[in-house]
């Protein structure tokens, strides 16, 4: 399949897309994920984007699309593809319209998360990362604890909690979700895309999405037998 998961922080859009991924083989493709890969990989397009990284500057909006468009290319995406935050702004859906009609690239639908906002919170607060760059497993001190000493169970490097998931951080986080990326439901609601599924339980979220893929398949399949 190929779609984009929307949601708020907190939202479980990168657990949901690591699922989604067992599914059918579409690959989970985030920005950061991108960004880091061409910076890793001493690309052209990374070299470029890695002088914006470094000096803390925000990557401009060609760049990460130019990145984007020799991703989507290659050959692991052929199976499909999870976008996990990706586009942030109307701007970036736009451009990435642009990019699959230009790639020959048939979007299949769009999943709005939808979690009420208390549960975002708390989702956020008590989450923990391992700090291993190469690791960043993800902890909730409620019901997946790290190991121990506060310990990643997967690499055992320290388990801590971002500077950007303490309250303060994660209103002034939200906040910029609502100005930014939240128009984006009405515009692919108007493209005709959009499922919004409710994300508590990711089992139950990721079945929810199965359906919405099959439900799809069946009508590509209706239209495809109508033109011939």
């Amino acid at each position: 399949m190929r779609i984009i998961l929307l949601g708020s922080p907190g939202a479980g859009k990168g657990t949901v897309a690591k699922l989604l991924t067992e599914y059918d083989g579409s690959i989970q493709i985030s920005t950061g994920d991108i960004l880091r890969s061409a910076v890793k990989k001493g690309t052209d397009l990374g070299k470029k984007a890695k002088k914006y990284m470094d000096s803390g500057d925000l990557v401009p909006d060609s760049l990460i699309m130019e990145i984007m468009e020799v991703r989507l290319q290659e050959t692991d995406c052929r199976n499909g593809f999870i976008l996990d935050g990706f586009p942030r702004t109307i701007h970036q859906a736009q451009e990435l319209k642009k990019t699959l009609a230009r790639l020959n690239i048939e979007l299949d639908f769009v999943v709005n998360l939808e979690v009420p906002s208390n549960i975002i919170l708390d989702r956020l607060s008590t989450r923990r990362t391992c700090i291993n760059s190469s690791c960043q497993e993800i902890y909730n001190v409620k019901n997946n604890p790290p190991a121990q000493g506060g310990k990643c169970k997967k690499c055992g490097h320290d388990v801590i909690q971002r500077e950007d998931e303490t309250a303060e951080a994660i209103s002034d986080r939200i906040k910029i979700y609502n100005q930014k990326t939240a128009p984006l439901i009405g515009f692919y609601e108007n493209e005709g895309f959009l499922e919004n599924v409710p994300s508590l339980i990711a089992p139950e979220t990721v079945a929810e999405i199965k359906k919405c893929a099959e439900n799809i398949k069946i009508k590509k399949r209706v239209v495809a037998g109508k033109k011939n």
